[in-house]
């Protein structure tokens, strides 16, 4: 159980990383034009990418390594999409029905991410990142 705790924290931390790159990627894209849709859609991939990276490395760095690791990333980004349906629809709903969040499009990115962020660590922790 405290090995859980602390893969939790650690994810945690990850996410954090997470969140910073998926609201600065998000933000630059809509500078860039692409809008607050499907700009989340380039920045949650940037994310996801990253928080694979981080999460092989340092969160479950006890996991099997018996995947290659594209196809590990794959599993993880496939399985995320779980976790990705509540993190865009949480954004997408307070995008749309709230006007400080429309101003803000990154307190919509806060609360999908906390949305999906116990669907991830469960899948990722099971399927993505099994124990050795």
């Amino acid at each position: 159980m405290q090995a859980m705790i602390g893969q939790f924290l650690r994810f945690g931390v990850v996410g954090v990383v997470g969140f910073l790159v998926d609201a600065g990627v998000l933000m630059a894209m809509i500078a860039l034009g692409l809008g607050p849709y499907a700009g989340r859609v380039v920045s949650y991939l940037a994310a996801a990418s990253t928080t694979f990276a981080l999460n092989r490395a340092w969160t479950f760095s006890t996991a099997a390594r018996d995947a290659p690791v594209a196809s590990q990333w794959g599993r993880f980004v496939a399985l995320n999409l779980i976790g990705f349906v509540a993190n865009y629809g949480t954004y997408a709903a307070l995008l749309a029905g709230t006007t400080l969040v429309a101003a803000y499009p990154v307190i919509g990115v806060a609360a999908g991410s906390l949305a999906g962020m116990f669907i991830n660590f469960g899948l990722s922790r099971r399927y993505v990142f099994k124990s050795a």
